[in-house]
């Protein structure tokens, strides 16, 4: 196997000659990794199809590994919204000068070497370089072995977009899939600066209870819509449909529908739309009762325990009925992951509490949560989307890939 060790000593020596790059550099060669990803387009998608062909289409986690032209060139695109967005480093964050004379500055700096854990997600592959290149830092890639054919074809590209200008293509790293290699990351203490876990619930936790790197959780998606008493019929049935059918298998998809109980005659028309999507609705009694007879029978069900705070990944959804705003915020508070809540209501007052009180990355009124996205947000993309408060939270694009240190200037000032 690969020497893991060896792989992030030369992640962290690259770190050295990236402090040296200036910002037309960097861009120059996230351009020209634009450009060879769509010239080697047929090359990634001959390689991602063996990948496709190992996993059942049932599998939530096929969309998520899914290359196609349009995706491509998607991934493209986001490079070069990369390369257009501001450096972060360098920035003076802080400045003053105290009462002795000292000018004190606190200016943002690269992280150092950032490894991230993810599944079968091979445009995280490309996100991650670009946004961790763009903000000085080197990049230790951990993918999962069903996604490898790709993730290899992809890090080729990234190591020749960073050769043809010169620089070491150590500041980019696949390591092996194998689970080995997720330990050797884990405990790389003085090689790796931070350690980014993107994928299940189940992978998360192990990297949180494992890993001596320390760790930014982004975790999983539990999503919930609450339809207001007040709410808007049109307004929801967009909001609704978008944000459960628009990518199942996306973290940020609707999960749970929260109904004020006195809305509960128009829900067949809030969820209606669903059955040409043969998306299963898991509905409590007041919901259950509501849609039957009306909703397609063999996509209603009884709601049990365990459909509530549940990370679908597929065309499923459950329903909830409550009798107030409060009833609402409890619900989520119980089954929230801290990720993306929304709330659809045309009275402000309830909005406004909804969007103070509820405890998540990212909280909407009257709009899809599918918007929680680095490039949504003008991030250009996102190294994933933090549920945790420290160090950062919600997608994280350039800044969350940043620290700072303290400069000091003095002029031979001492202290007593």
């Amino acid at each position: 196997m690969t020497d893991v060790t060896a792989q992030l000593q030369a992640a962290r020596n690259a770190t050295y000659a990236l402090a040296a790059l200036n910002d037309a550099k960097c861009n120059a060669v996230l351009e020209t990794l634009s450009d060879i990803l769509l010239a080697d387009q047929a090359q990634i998608l001959a390689e991602n199809e063996k990948d496709l062909a190992a996993m059942r289409k049932e599998d939530p986690r096929y969309d998520r590994l899914q290359l196609t032209p349009q995706r491509l060139a998607g991934i493209a695109a986001d490079i070069k919204t990369i390369a257009a967005l501001p450096c972060p480093l360098g920035q003076v964050q802080l400045e003053r000068d105290m009462p002795n004379g000292l000018h004190i500055e606190r200016i943002a700096v690269p992280l150092g070497v950032v490894g991230v854990i993810y599944e079968s997600r091979p445009n995280v592959t490309v996100d991650v370089f670009a946004l961790c290149f763009k903000a000085g830092n080197a990049c230790a890639l951990k993918g999962g072995k069903e996604a490898h054919h790709t993730n290899t074809a992809l890090m080729a590209c990234i190591g020749n977009a960073l050769a043809k200008h010169g620089i070491d293509v150590g500041a980019a790293c696949l390591l092996p899939p194998e689970r080995a290699a997720a330990d050797t990351l884990m405990n790389a203490t003085g090689l790796v600066d931070v350690l980014i876990p993107r994928g299940s619930q189940g992978l998360i936790e192990a990297v949180r209870k494992n890993s001596r790197v320390p760790v930014i959780e982004t975790g999983a998606g539990i999503v919930h819509t609450y339809f207001d008493a007040t709410g808007d019929l049109e307004k929801g049935q967009k909001i609704i449909h978008n944000a459960k059918t628009r990518r199942v298998s996306v973290c940020n998809a609707l999960d749970t529908l929260i109904v004020h109980e006195t809305r509960i005659p128009e829900l067949y028309d809030l969820v209606s739309a669903m059955a040409a999507k043969d998306v299963e609705i898991f509905a409590d009694t007041s919901a259950f009762q509501s849609l039957n007879e009306k909703y397609p029978a063999q996509l209603l069900h009884a709601a049990t325990e365990e459909s509530f705070g549940c990370e679908f990944l597929s065309y499923k959804m459950s329903v909830k009925t409550v009798p107030s705003l409060d009833a609402a915020l409890a619900h989520i508070r119980a089954h929230s992951s801290r990720h993306s809540e929304a709330i659809v209501s045309e009275h402000k007052p309830s909005i406004d509490r909804f969007l103070a009180e509820v405890d998540a990355a990212a909280v909407y009124a009257n709009a899809s949560t599918a918007f929680t996205d680095g490039g949504q947000f003008g991030m250009g993309a996102e190294i994933g989307i933090s549920t945790q408060k420290l160090h950062a939270r919600g997608p994280m694009g350039l800044e969350a890939l940043t620290s700072y240190k303290w400069v000091v200037r003095g002029d031979g000032q001492t202290r007593d």
